[in-house]
Parts: C-alpha cells; structure tokens; sequence
C-alpha cells in the first residue's frame, strides 16, 4: 500500500498531491459557486447513466444530491435518468450495446471486455485507479503470509474485474498463475458470506466492501501485505449519443472531476450528506469507514480528480490487462485495445474533453 507522501509508480501523483489538487479545483470549481455556460443545442432530450451499486455513495450521490449548491439537469440542459441495478461495470457494457444506458464508469477489464464484443462507446477520460484500492483478506488464523502461500487454497474473486487482475498480479510476485489456486467467482456480497463462513481461504476485492467487511469481522480477518491495484478506470458514452454531443459529454466529465474535488475539500460533509440519502446509518460504523476511505483517497473515484483525456499511459496499462487476460484464457482473443482507445475516430470528443479539462 502506498502511504500519504509516496508515490504511485504508474502516475507519478502522490495522495498528498492528490488531495491538495483536489482541494484546489474544488476552490475554482463551478461547484464553489462560478457560473457555468448554458448548454448548447443541440439539447439531448434525455441522458440515462448507470449506477453500479446502490447509488448512494460517491460522486453520482453527491450529484444527485446537488453537491456544493450545484443541478446537474440544470447544468447539462437534460433531463437525468439513474439506470440501477449494476453489480459492477463490466455488466453495464450489455446495457449500452442494448442501447438502455448513454453514459458509465467503467473499469479497464469492463473495456478491455466491450472491445472484441463490438460494445458500440466512446472514450472518454480516464485515471489510474488507487494504488490500494483492492485488499486481500484472508483468515486471521490462516498459514497464509504471503503470495507464495497461496498455492492450492480456495480464493474468491469476482471473475474479470479490477480483483482478477489484481489477483493475476500479485500471483505473479510468486511466480504463480490463476491456475495454481483454487480461483472461485463469487460477488462481493457472496464472497462476504463464504469467508465469513471459513467455506473460503482468502478474498481479493475493492473498496468499500473490504474495509466494511474488516470491520464486521474483527479480529477473524487479517490483510496481506504488498496487494495493489495496477489498472485504470474510465469514463465512457455510447457512441451514437457521444457523436452527436461530445460538448455535453466533456462537460460531465468536468463536472464529475469537480465533484470528486469537492468530496476531497469536505469529506465529513460529503460522508453525512450520502448518510442522508440512505447509503447507510448516520452517525455508525459504517460512516467512520466510508470517511476514512474518503480521506486516506481509496474509493475508486477517489483518484477522479486526476481526470484526463484517453492518454498513453492509459492505453498501454489497459493493454497488458488484455495481455494477461488473453493468456489466461478469459479472452478468447487477442485484443488490441491500445489502438481503440487511441484511435483518430474519438477525436471529436477527446478534443471537446481536453478544453474542458484544460489538457
């Protein structure tokens, strides 16, 4: 795990940098009270987003909620519809291929999974994920101590997500593969259940769901030391929507940066007011986690305040995920998902990201 003043190899940006840039475009964000230009026509009649997990918690809470004063409709001349029902991104990308969702986060193994399936989406931004954003619980009472001992035990991931790849990584560190344990796909709620049970040796998954899960089992659980979190995560529109409005798009990406900086400047707030909207109990266990998990910049929108245009960066770390899936055999084919995400055809809207980004 990196600590406050480290730094994440992959980016260069260290939290404390992280934070105090946050706080600094909260200061000069439209959501500290400057004015915004009005939508341009042509308007889009209606923008439905998706909402992976319960909604209640992070930036599409703290927008819905009108963070810092501020509408979202109002600022994107659109009418919002919050499409829920998502346990994760890779999920949502059927929906935008069936044509019900326009805009999502999405992690790099959600695109890197909408490539070859033709998943019809623009790229929008992107930013590394944070470096300790996934955690490896395993039995308090287990041999387990490092990646080596992992050989042979039962552990539980949720198949071709930021944990897989995770998992695939720190394997690595041993010398392992996938193949050389036990691998089981389960959701973070069922995962909860089976370690909780003792029916699984170890669980690799993100937050808030590990440190929540930490927290209600005490002294049963115990974390493994030198886990990271190595991919990056997206901001991504359905093409034929994106084509027609890139000035729209790019001004929610903005807004979405923006409201991560808010979050960072007013964590205590940001945490009651998700309390408020019923993400969980105010005032308990759960809003301490969720207030620690917002200060110490591990949530996976945490690092959305180092939003930018698709960048190389970008596409050669979600390239080696396609790399290490491929070999796994989760991709039946190679994927050359560095040239979509750099390719000339999104240049309308990369170039309508970069002005509002200042990229």
């Amino acid at each position: 795990m990196i600590s406050e003043g480290s730094m994440d190899g992959r980016t260069g940006i260290s939290r404390r940098k992280v934070l105090s840039g946050g706080a600094g475009l909260a200061a000069a964000s439209a959501l500290g009270g400057m004015p915004r230009a009005k939508a341009a026509a042509p308007v889009l009649p209606q923008l439905t987003v998706a909402v992976i997990g319960d909604g209640r918690t992070g930036v599409w809470a703290s927008l819905r909620a009108g963070v810092g004063g501020s509408n979202l409709e109002q600022e994107l001349g659109t009418k919002i519809v919050w499409q829920p029902g998502f346990t994760a991104s890779l999920p949502v990308m059927e929906a935008i291929k069936a044509g019900s969702v326009d805009f999502t986060f999405a992690t790099a193994t959600a695109v890197v999974n909408a490539v070859p399936a033709r998943v019809p989406i623009v790229p929008l931004a992107a930013y590394p994920l944070p470096a300790d954003e996934v955690d490896f619980l395993v039995q308090a009472n287990s041999s387990i101590k490092t990646a080596a001992d992992l050989k042979g035990k039962k552990i539980a991931h949720q198949n071709g997500t930021t944990g897989t790849y995770s998992l695939i990584k720190y394997l690595e560190t041993a010398g392992l593969g996938l193949s050389d344990v036990a691998a089981v796909s389960l959701s973070g709620a069922d995962a909860f259940t089976a370690f909780a049970q003792g029916s699984i040796d170890g669980w690799i998954h993100w937050q808030p769901a590990t440190a929540l899960a930490l927290t209600k089992l005490g002294g049963k659980a115990r974390l493994l030391s030198d886990v990271k979190t190595y991919d990056y995560a997206f901001y991504v529109a359905r093409s034929e929507v994106a084509v027609k409005y890139p000035q729209l798009f790019a001004r929610f990406v903005k807004i979405i940066r923006e409201a991560q900086a808010y979050i960072f400047a007013h964590p205590a707030e940001s945490v009651a007011l998700w309390a408020s909207q019923g993400g969980f109990p105010p005032n308990g266990t759960e809003q301490a986690v969720y207030e620690k998990l917002v200060r110490d910049a591990r949530l996976s929108e945490s690092t959305a305040v180092a939003l930018k245009p698709i960048h190389e960066a970008a596409a050669a770390s979600t390239q080696d995920l396609a790399d290490n899936f491929h070999a796994l055999g989760a991709l039946p084919n190679k994927v050359d998902v560095r040239s979509f995400l750099l390719g000339t055809q999104f240049d309308a809207a990369k170039k309508a990201v970069a002005l509002q980004l200042g990229a």
